[in-house]
């Protein structure tokens, strides 16, 4: 089986070094009999292009789990604090791969369904070595995906941390307690305080007065106090510049890595040859300023993040049942214990237990099955169903579940392509930028070189480290970052900041009417017909509370006092009407030709909508709603003017010379439009190359935002979240829309102008250094400062013109 080698050899999976009892297989080498079945395990599956994805891309298994290691994974309790959802059949988990460091790992482990027909997805988070996989439970267990990963080299670490999810707020703290950059940055600045200390002889010039001893042992104790900032201060460049190498890359730490070896080299020469002071001072103070500028810089980057936490992502409402009485309260403010009613088609926004109701939970979002699946009373029902049926009393159970509706807004599934091409404009110029500075600085170095090597090396290293890049890529993000944390203060939540650059280009603006341009909570209603019995209010009013559309929370502030009974065999019908069964009695409400089965005159118009009542099919009469539209329509009409704008509505066109008054003639309007219409309408302008921005309430929406460029959800008194949607806007700020797509023109004009002035300083500073004009410590000062200049300028500027444009 093994057999003794007398050179020294690679193992073919891991890479690591071996020499006797080696285990042979198809020619191929490896360490262990693990890395032996492994690669079996990847060639019978035909995975063997794992290897050619990168060179001894896999771990050493020399130590294998055995499978009764992971037996507590059968067990029910352990599993329903590692799954993120289940429905009994379908589950999702995220777990924490440490072994994962390369491309052939991100391959191989989103191919999992390859090895098992019941993993249905794997999708990897390399930066945080995170895999999220959904399988089905009636074909593999828990336990077997676990093992299958130990299997092939990637065994996952689950711990008490991992079954005790982190809020985001946890997450963040952990993050804030890596002080390594605190730790590099004060070592550097002690190093580069007596460095300078003991180089005063030099630079008083009093330096051939100073015994030859003492000048030798100052000289020494600056290589010394140098060694740390060389070794430890600086590893982070270093590493950095390795890993882009082995990419066949060159990143910005290249250029940057390369001026610390040129000067710690010649430093070291001149010290041990006694032929001069060296250049340890410019070394460390160099190190020191760029430690204290990446410090500046993630501490704005932290602010940024911290700004968009999860409450950024939901300023929906949740409907809390207190004492007797509905009350709705910001989600943010949600607690375990709370007591929730989720009405048909309202997305769950926290693991809690359904207390009373029946349950018909749609995990499409998440899980990928669109199937609703019946849960029954008691049982957990997880963040991301959505209810498809009555109204449920939910008790809150787990508050942090909020975490897992962040992942399924930013989940992939929801993403739309062409994503920010500013940013990654400044990632190409990067790229680009620091070739030209590194070819610029090698023929700079060249042509000083008849003047003496010191100076060569002084233009060589100034040139290397004043011109750098990362202003460059730092215009857009952080100017990008500022809007988004504007918008937030003004309650308009963007799901990233691509979103910012798609509004700058928005040519063409779509409305839905209900919900979206009327008022929710502001509307005239009066029945119309015969005299309805308390029975018949009750069966109106039970049928009305399973739905969240605005014409129905609107009717059902009628009756205030009146009880709820249980409905049986409720439906919606999107853009039609509302069914159920109350008593045995049919209740139907909706338009005219739902409730009676056939289209019918005497449709009342004018400046309202109508909702017919029948019970057993008999008419009973109609609820009229006279629509008040939004406040600060008018004025966003105004901002609209150089827009081409339409209106998209499921209700009849009584209202539609009201609309045009409010929007212009040049508006056009389409009214009983279904979902599928709204979307097809989409599509239809997107093919006459209009960029689009959907605006809509988020219920009967969800295609049309998805499709649309952007996607705007309006919010106000219901749980209606949709991951289709590109932004939330809370209701209160309608009229701030066309402010703040005006503001998201200004932001790009602020990148141009930081590119712009970026550009600027970088061919100013390499002037002077190629010049020979700039030392390099005095070059290590000015990079980072090009850095914070780029930061503030992009901070001060937004929040300026927020001030001039009247935003928070």
């Amino acid at each position: 089986m093994g057999k003794t080698l007398d050179v020294q050899l690679k193992c073919y999976h891991c890479g690591s070094e071996c020499r006797d009892g080696d285990i042979a297989a198809g020619g191929k080498i490896f360490c262990c009999q693990g890395c032996r079945t492994v690669y079996e395990i990847l060639e019978i599956n035909d995975l063997s292009r794992y290897y050619a994805l990168s060179a001894s891309p896999g771990t050493s298994q020399k130590k294998i789990s055995t499978k009764e290691k992971f037996e507590y994974l059968d067990h029910a309790e352990a599993s329903a604090k590692l799954l993120d959802l289940t429905d009994g059949i379908v589950s999702v988990i995220t777990l924490f791969i440490p072994q994962m460091h390369c491309s052939s790992c991100i391959w191989l482990l989103e191919n999992l369904y390859k090895f098992n027909a019941g993993i249905q997805y794997s999708r990897v988070n390399f930066l945080q070595k995170k895999i999220t996989i959904r399988f089905n439970e009636s074909i593999i267990s828990l336990k077997n995906v676990v093992e299958l990963l130990t299997a092939i080299g990637y065994e996952p670490e689950i711990n008490l941390s991992s079954t005790e999810k982190e809020s985001e707020e946890d997450e963040r703290n952990k993050k804030s307690r890596d002080k390594s950059i605190y730790y590099k940055t004060g070592v550097a600045g002690f190093c580069f305080g007596n460095i300078m200390l003991l180089s005063f002889p030099e630079y008083l010039s009093i330096v051939n007065n100073v015994d030859l001893f003492l000048k030798s042992i100052f000289s020494y104790l600056i290589l010394l106090l140098s060694l740390p900032v060389f070794f430890y201060c600086s590893s982070d460049y270093f590493s950095s510049a390795v890993r882009a190498l082995q990419k066949k890359m060159i990143n910005i730490d290249f250029p940057i890595s390369l001026g610390i070896l040129a000067l710690f080299g010649r430093s070291i020469y001149e010290i041990l040859s006694s032929s001069g002071t060296g250049y340890m001072d410019s070394l460390s103070g160099l190190v020191f300023f760029l430690l204290l500028g990446r410090m500046f810089q993630d501490k704005t980057y932290d602010i940024l993040n911290f700004e968009r936490n999860y409450k950024s992502y939901f300023p929906a409402y949740a409907v809390i049942k207190n004492e007797e009485r509905e009350q709705s309260i910001p989600l943010s403010a949600l607690k375990v214990g709370d007591r929730i009613i989720i009405r048909n088609d309202e997305l769950i926004p926290a693991d809690s237990v359904l207390i009373c109701g029946r349950a018909n939970i749609d995990y499409s979002f998440v899980s990928g099955e669109s199937a609703a699946v019946e849960i029954p009373e008691g049982s957990i029902i997880h963040a991301g169903g959505r209810q498809r049926g009555t109204a449920l009393e939910l008790e809150v159970i787990k508050k942090t579940s909020q975490s897992y509706i962040t992942q399924l807004w930013n989940n992939s599934d929801f993403t739309k392509p062409d994503e920010n091409k500013i940013a990654a404009f400044s990632i190409l110029a990067g790229k680009y930028f620091t070739l030209a500075v590194l070819l610029t600085a090698g023929i700079s170095g060249i042509c000083w070189l008849n003047t003496g090597i010191a100076q060569a090396l002084n233009v060589f290293t100034s040139v290397l480290i004043v011109a750098c890049p990362c202003a460059l890529a730092l215009s857009a993000p952080f100017t990008l970052g500022s809007t988004l944390r504007i918008f937030g203060r003004s309650r308009f939540y963007l799901k990233n900041a691509s979103v910012v650059e798609k509004l700058s280009g928005i040519n063409h603006v779509v409305f839905d009417k209900t919900g979206t341009l009327t008022s929710l909570n502001e509307r005239s209603i009066r029945f119309y017909g015969s005299d309805l019995s308390q029975e018949d209010n009750e069966a109106i009013k039970s049928v009305l509370h399973n739905s969240i559309h605005p014409l129905s929370r609107s009717i059902l502030k009628l009756y205030p006092e009146v009880r709820l009974v249980e409905t049986e065999n409720f439906r919606e019908y999107p853009g039609r009407g509302l069914e159920g069964k109350v008593q045995g009695r049919k209740i139907r409400l909706g338009s005219v030709s739902f409730v009676i089965g056939t289209e019918a005159g005497g449709v009342p118009s004018g400046n309202s909508s109508s909702v017919y009542v029948s019970i057993d099919d008999d008419i009973k009469g109609f609820f009229r709603a006279g629509n008040i539209y939004r406040e600060g329509l008018k004025d966003l009409a105004g901002c609209l003017q150089n827009y081409e704008v339409s209106v998209l509505s499921g209700d009849y066109d009584g209202e539609k010379e009201t609309l045009r008054d409010i929007l212009g003639t040049k508006a056009k309007m389409f009214f009983r439009q279904s979902p599928y219409d709204k979307l097809s309408h989409i599509k239809k302008l997107q093919n006459q190359n209009k960029r689009t921005l959907m605006i809509g309430d988020g219920l009967n929406d969800a295609g049309a935002l998805m499709k649309s460029d952007v996607g705007i959800s309006i919010s106000e008194e219901a749980v209606n979240f949709s991951p289709a949607c590109d932004a939330i806007l809370e209701a209160q700020e309608f009229g701030k829309l066309g402010e703040f797509l005006k503001f998201s023109k200004i932001s790009m004009k602020i990148i141009y102008m930081n590119l712009a002035v970026s550009l600027l300083y970088n061919i100013a500073g390499v002037g002077f250094a190629v010049n020979n004009s700039l030392t390099p410590v005095i070059s290590a000062i000015l990079m980072p400062l090009s850095s914070i200049t780029v930061v503030l300028l992009a901070t001060a500027a937004t929040n300026l013109a927020a001030k001039i444009k009247g935003l928070k």
